[in-house]
């Protein structure tokens, strides 16, 4: 996750405290010395959508074999006790869990902050009051689009109608709350629209996702951006962001799953001439380190197994019922989860001779095994030239 908002003007939220650390780069086993990683529990694959690109391939159905509550409750206390600072509930969709508030209160209880990761159709007034007094410290809906362009990927007439519905009510208790946009050849024109959007809606933070070719998103892969329409998506998000800023609105704009933006802001303020802005921009990404799948984010699945992240549910190292998470995630005996701690040496191509892996870490590896069968291949998403990189 890039925060474009920390790298261009030095600004402080929440998550810089886990991303931007003088000992984050030299953790293996969390977001910091002492601190465990940021996980995501998917903690059920039912949901009312049908996303085209959703990485769970959830339905409607009820799922067999889930976490129950009781197991849940354990999961967290394993958690707590590995010192993991955020717990962001995830599905399907985590409000048709009926023990979310239960489980969500018991996570803060626990001294874990507990997020959401929602499709915002469920969040009535009552729900979004309800979500604010347990201490959720942030809700993100996803949205991919206005209107038509947003119900085409999500499977559901209405939904976003809906979802916004949920986005509102969020905003009418003080409920911090943001979009999750991810970004492809069918929607990335619509940009300058999702922050008109987020502007007139009074919404506090927009992450930008680029599509990784997992479950459903798998039949995505040539839907993915080229490299210069990624570039001028990108070129968008700064100009849009340095908007807010200079106007005084306070947004947080992040980026996610493709690490080569970071050293794409990097480079761009160094065309621009602005030397001071690019030795900031190096200072943040040279603390943070890249991709840290496996390092300081890992996920859980509904049924209760580790997985580096949520794109990555092909490689499990152990299941949370049989084993602490703690143990989980510091046992390097399975290959993956060891190279992923140091995968410097395994990576190929241009990722190997990339001069900027200090910076990024080889990216995506998911995206990299989809495209060519090898886990320690380059991503493909990376749209750096050949110029900018050797």
């Amino acid at each position: 996750m890039i925060s474009v908002t920390k790298l261009l003007f030095a600004k402080n939220y929440f998550g810089d405290s886990l991303r931007y650390t003088k000992t984050a780069r030299a953790t293996k086993n969390g977001t910091a010395e002492g601190v465990g990683p940021v996980v995501v529990w998917n903690s059920t694959r039912t949901c009312n959508l049908k996303c085209r690109h959703c990485y769970m391939d959830s339905d409607s159905r009820r799922y067999t074999d889930e976490l129950s509550t009781a197991e849940a409750k354990k999961f967290i206390d394993d958690l707590a006790d590995f010192k993991v600072p955020v717990l962001l509930f995830s599905g399907g969709e985590p409000l048709m869990r009926a023990d979310f508030f239960e489980l969500a209160e018991y996570a803060a209880a626990k001294n874990i902050r507990p997020t959401l990761s929602t499709n915002g159709t469920l969040i009535t007034p009552e729900v979004a009051q309800k979500i604010k007094n347990i201490g959720v410290g942030y809700v993100g809906i996803s949205l991919d689009g206005l209107r038509e362009i947003n119900d085409k990927f999500r499977g559901v007439a209405g939904a976003y109608e809906r979802a916004m519905n949920g986005i509102k009510n969020c905003v009418a208790v003080g409920q911090r709350v943001g979009l999750r946009f991810t970004i492809n050849r069918h929607n990335f024109m619509e940009l300058d629209k999702i922050f008109d959007f987020i502007e007139a809606e009074k919404i506090n933070r927009v992450c930008f996702y680029h599509l990784v070719y997992s479950g459903r998103g798998s039949a995505m892969i040539d839907e993915d951006l080229t490299p210069t329409e990624s570039r001028a998506a990108m070129d968008k998000i700064i100009l849009r962001a340095t908007d807010f800023e200079q106007r005084g609105l306070d947004k947080e704009i992040l980026t996610v799953d493709n690490h080569c933006d970071g050293v794409y802001m990097y480079l761009k303020a160094l065309r621009d001439g602005d030397v001071e802005k690019a030795a900031q921009i190096k200072k943040f990404i040279g603390m943070n380190g890249g991709n840290r799948s496996g390092i300081a984010f890992g996920e859980v699945d509904p049924a209760g197994y580790v997985h580096p992240d949520q794109f990555t549910q092909h490689h499990t190292f152990g299941n949370v019922r049989e084993r602490k998470f703690g143990e989980i995630w510091t046992d390097t005996t399975n290959p993956i989860m060891a190279g992923l701690k140091n995968r410097k040496p395994l990576l190929k191509g241009r990722c190997a001779a990339c001069k900027f892996l200090d910076n990024c870490n080889g990216n995506f590896r998911t995206r990299a095994e989809a495209k060519t069968g090898d886990f320690w291949a380059s991503d493909p998403a990376c749209y750096l030239t050949d110029e900018e990189i050797f």
